[in-house]
C-alpha cells in the first residue's frame, strides 16, 4: 500500500512506483509511447481518491511539524569553483558533468544551458549543434541531482541549484572575458534562473526562458496541494512513475522514445522531489515582477506540463511596459520547444534573438505579453 494517486487539474489518473516512463521537464506527463494508459474507472477512482485524500489528511495532521527531505552534497568542504574539460566544480566540491558545443576558438558570444526536471545537458544538444554552426558556444550541465551528477533522483534545494547558476555564470565569465554570456533555461532551468533573478541581477548580457516552470501552488487545485503536502510528510522517499497518465511534453514520438531509452534520463520521481520542484515553482512564478532584461520568453500553445493558467498568471505579472522583453507564442508549439517537430523554427529564433535582439524573429510568432493575442490565448479581455 502507498500513496498511488496523483491528480492532475484534468482528472484523476492512476500511478504506478517503480519503473515507468521518463518524466523530464514537467512534473509528470504522458506514458502514451513508453506504456500503455490505464486511467481508472470513473467511480473506482473517485473512491479510492476520497479515501486515500481522507487518510492523507488524517496522517498529515499527525504529521505536520516534520519537515521535507533535501539531501546534503557528498561534499560539503568550501571549494574555489573551478571548470574542466567535462565538469563544473561547485563552491562546495560538487561536480556537475559538463557538455560543451564548440562555436569558435575565441567566441564572441557564450551560452549557458540549463535543463528540465529529471533531464540532464544532453536537452541542449540541438540547440547546441545550431548555435555551434553559427560560432556561438553552448555550454550545458547536468545539474546537481539530474543526470550523471552525484545522488540522481535527489532534491538539493531551491538555493544551491540557484548557488549553483551563480557559480557557473561567474566561470564563464572569467573563462570568456570578452565575450557576451546568455543563459537558457528549458522549463525547471527557467524557473532556477527567475528565482536568482528575484535574489538580485545576474551579471549576464541576457535570458532565455523556455517554457519556464511557473506552476506554483497558488494555481494548483487544493486538493494536489493536500496531497502532496501529505505525501512528502509521510511517504518522501516513495518513487512515482507517470504510467496512465495521458499528457505529453511534445509532438515528437522518436526523440520521446530515445529519452525513455536513455538511461541517464530520470523514470521515477521521489515524493520529495515533487516538493522541491514545487517549491522552486512557486519562487519562479512570484519572479515574474523582477524579471531581468533583455530577456526572451518562449511559450507554445499545445503546452501540456505547464498548465496555461499557471502560465498566463506569469504573464500577466510581468511589467506592461517593457522594451527589453521579447515574447514568442508558439501556435503549434509544446513544451520541449527546441525539440518538438517545429523545433528548427524555434531555434532559428533563438539564434536571431542572440544576433540582434532587437529585429523581428523569423517565426513571426512574437506578441505582446499582455496584447490580443495573448490575451486571447489566457481567455481574457485585453
Amino acid at each position: 500500500m502507498g500513496f498511488e494517486q496523483a491528480v492532475h487539474r484534468r482528472g484523476v489518473y492512476a500511478l504506478r512506483t517503480g519503473h515507468g516512463w521518463p518524466c523530464p521537464d514537467g512534473i509528470l506527463y504522458s506514458a502514451r509511447y513508453f506504456t500503455r494508459p490505464n486511467p481508472l474507472p470513473t467511480a473506482i477512482a473517485g473512491t479510492l481518491w476520497t479515501n486515500t485524500l481522507a487518510a492523507l489528511t488524517f496522517v498529515f495532521m499527525l504529521t505536520s511539524c516534520a519537515s521535507p527531505n533535501i539531501v546534503e552534497s557528498p561534499d560539503t568542504q568550501t571549494r574555489s569553483p573551478g571548470i574542466g574539460v567535462d565538469h563544473a566544480r561547485m563552491d562546495d566540491g560538487y561536480r556537475l558533468p559538463l557538455r560543451v558545443w564548440t562555436g569558435a576558438d575565441q567566441p564572441q558570444m557564450v551560452v549557458l544551458g540549463l535543463h528540465g526536471f529529471n533531464d540532464y545537458a544532453n536537452a541542449f544538444a540541438p540547440l547546441g549543434r545550431e548555435l555551434a554552426s553559427a560560432g556561438i558556444t553552448t555550454y550545458a550541465v547536468d545539474q546537481r541531482g539530474f543526470g550523471a551528477a552525484a545522488l540522481p533522483g535527489r532534491w538539493h534545494g531551491s538555493e544551491r541549484l540557484v548557488a549553483d547558476l551563480r557559480n557557473l555564470v561567474d566561470l564563464l565569465r572569467a573563462r570568456h572575458p570578452d565575450a557576451r554570456l546568455y543563459v537558457v533555461g528549458e522549463s525547471m532551468g527557467g524557473a532556477v534562473v527567475l528565482a536568482a533573478t528575484a535574489q538580485g541581477p545576474l551579471p549576464v548580457d541576457g535570458l532565455i526562458l523556455i517554457a519556464p516552470a511557473v506552476w506554483s501552488r497558488d494555481t494548483m487545485p487544493w486538493y494536489q496541494r493536500l496531497a502532496l503536502d501529505g505525501a512528502v510528510r509521510t511517504l518522501p522517499w516513495l518513487k512515482l512513475t507517470g504510467e496512465g497518465i495521458r499528457l505529453s511534453p511534445s509532438d515528437h514520438v522518436e526523440m520521446l522514445q530515445a529519452m525513455g531509452a536513455d538511461p541517464l534520463v530520470i523514470k521515477a520521481t521521489r515524493v520529495d522531489a515533487l516538493w522541491g520542484i514545487t517549491d522552486l515553482m512557486d519562487r519562479a512564478q512570484a519572479a515574474a515582477h523582477y524579471l531581468q532584461t533583455p530577456a526572451l520568453l518562449l511559450y507554445g500553445e499545445h503546452d501540456e506540463i505547464i498548465p496555461k493558467n499557471a502560465f498566463c498568471r506569469f504573464l500577466g505579472k510581468l511589467p506592461r511596459s517593457e522594451p527589453g522583453l521579447t515574447f514568442a507564442l508558439y501556435e503549434h508549439g509544446w513544451h520541449m520547444l527546441p525539440r518538438d517537430r517545429q523545433g528548427a523554427r524555434v531555434r532559428a529564433d533563438i539564434a536571431a534573438w542572440l544576433e540582434a535582439r532587437d529585429a523581428p524573429l523569423p517565426s513571426g510568432e512574437t506578441t505582446s505579453p499582455h496584447g490580443p493575442r495573448a490575451s486571447a490565448f489566457c481567455g481574457k479581455t485585453p
